[in-house]
């Protein structure tokens, strides 16, 4: 666990050394920044393996943050936020954050938290035995790049997105529950917040149905989940 680097942006002094002791006892590698400037700069050059992100930040909001680096790296991002505000959520994710707590948060969720995303991300990079790219219908993904396109056209999907779209096409028609989708992508080993299934199902069928208020590909089975279908 020593080789797993963790970056913890916040500004709230006394809430970074409570996190950065947490962690470090967790036996984390952890760096810090207590503004959006400097978490650029420390995330460029430390390339942590999971940052820990709060929205409201001096200099550059971690929004911004998060976009940007996003853009220049794939490691998870788990953003903080003291607003109930749902669109604060769903605009981190839709800018490529993986998942979100709400503070005041227990610190024994954050840290299951942590471990299951850098769970996630070392499966992710270990060879195994799956399909190199899938076809549904228009839909086309490329497993080992990590893309996916509609009728031949990019579709621009976060991190999170991708996986939980990848997951539902190679097991496609089978119907899984919020709680088995959270443990499958999310890689939860507790009972996760179930609406965070929810915002990326909206926003993959955003993206990849017909119409989205309609859905014919991303189906809900009423009291049971979701699956997709041909």
């Amino acid at each position: 666990m020593a080789d797993n680097k963790v970056l913890i942006v916040e500004d709230d002094a006394n809430l970074l050394e409570t996190l950065k002791y947490n962690l470090r006892k967790e036996g984390y590698d952890v760096v810090t920044a207590s503004d959006g400037e400097q978490a650029i700069e420390v995330a460029r050059r430390e390339k942590p393996d999971l940052i820990i992100l709060d929205i409201m930040l001096p200099r550059i909001s971690g929004f911004e943050v998060c976009r940007i680096l996003r853009k220049e790296m794939t490691a998870p991002i788990l953003m903080l936020t003291a607003k109930a505000d749902e669109m604060d959520k769903i605009v981190g994710l839709e800018i490529g954050a993986d998942d979100y707590m709400t503070k005041p948060f227990s610190m024994r969720e954050l840290l299951a938290r942590a471990r299951a995303m850098l769970r996630r991300t070392k499966m992710a990079g270990a060879p195994v035995a799956e399909p190199s790219s899938l076809k549904i219908g228009n839909l086309e993904i490329d497993i080992a790049r990590h893309r996916a396109s509609l009728s031949g056209a990019a579709l621009e999907l976060s991190p999170k997105e991708f996986d939980l779209l990848a997951f539902l096409a190679k097991n496609k028609g089978l119907v899984f529950s919020r709680e088995q989708l959270l443990e499958k992508v999310w890689g939860y080993d507790y009972a996760g917040d179930t609406r965070t299934v929810d915002v990326h199902i909206r926003w993959l069928r955003q993206k990849i149905e017909v119409d989205p208020g309609r859905p014919g590909r991303i189906v809900t089975v009423r009291g049971t989940g979701y699956k997709l279908e041909g």
